[in-house]
């Protein structure tokens, strides 16, 4: 990926990862866009990174990330890189039947990626150097089952990844998984913003960004706290190891 000079989308750049991401970026002299669906979080962004851009974006929407993606390519003709960064996660209790989450965890972390590199494909595809950038996660690899949706969106992102990638493997569009772990944002509640289990989000985007700068050429940004979940089925004894982690986070 080039690291600077580049047009960047981020969706969900609001806050935590996406807003962190968008801010390292922006440091580094490239044009950034950030997009989600609260104007005024986007505003807070936007006044404290002089030079950013903002755009507002429901991304469950097709019909609006259409329209966006066409307002998109005429604002900014240099778009060469999109990370797709906006997600959903939500307790499910399978049992009480409701669905409600588990569709918009759906239309959100796998619905919206899919339409909206379909919408900004040709144009990426136009492009000397692009790159896409999907967010996956550990759970992709090893299940939190207290959010069945969300792990289950997550490893078809890292499956419609690979498929991507190979599909694109002869243009000049390069496609990237970024796998996080358990960071300190507010993804799942305040809380986990300053969980003693979960990363610190400063010390997660350092080391994406170092992975970046010296493996131009990965395919997966995987930070070492994030390996044992990766590699969770190679392991050997996955049943038992998802057991222990699953038994591990219902105690919390």
């Amino acid at each position: 990926m080039q690291m600077t000079g580049s047009t960047i989308l981020i969706t969900g750049g609001g806050s935590g990862i996406g807003r962190a991401l968008a801010e390292a970026f922006h440091a580094r002299g490239n044009q950034v866009i950030i997009a989600g669906r609260r104007q005024q979080m986007l505003d807070e962004v936007v006044t404290a990174n002089s030079g950013m851009r903002s755009a507002v974006l429901d991304i469950e929407d097709a019909e609006a990330i259409r329209h966006f993606a066409e307002q998109l390519r005429m604002e900014f003709p240099a778009l060469n890189v999109v990370i797709h960064n906006a997600g959903i996660m939500r307790p499910e209790a399978v049992q009480d039947g409701a669905l409600d989450d588990a569709e918009a965890t759906v239309a959100t972390n796998l619905l919206g990626p899919i339409r909206l590199t379909a919408a900004l494909l040709p144009h990426l595809l136009a492009q000397p150097n692009a790159a896409i950038i999907t967010v996956s996660s550990g759970l992709a690899f090893l299940p939190l089952a207290t959010t069945p949706t969300y792990s289950a969106t997550k490893a078809a992102i890292h499956s419609y990844t690979q498929s991507l990638r190979y599909q694109l493997r002869d243009t000049s569009v390069q496609v990237i998984e970024l796998i996080p772990p358990y960071v300190q944002t507010e993804l799942m509640g305040p809380g986990q913003a300053s969980g003693p289990g979960a990363m610190p989000l400063g010390d997660f985007i350092d080391e994406v960004v170092s992975i970046l700068d010296t493996s131009p050429d990965a395919t997966e940004i995987l930070v070492e706290r994030v390996r044992p979940l990766r590699f969770a089925e190679a392991g050997g004894n996955y049943p038992v190891f998802f057991r222990q982690f699953n038994d591990a986070s219902s105690a919390h």
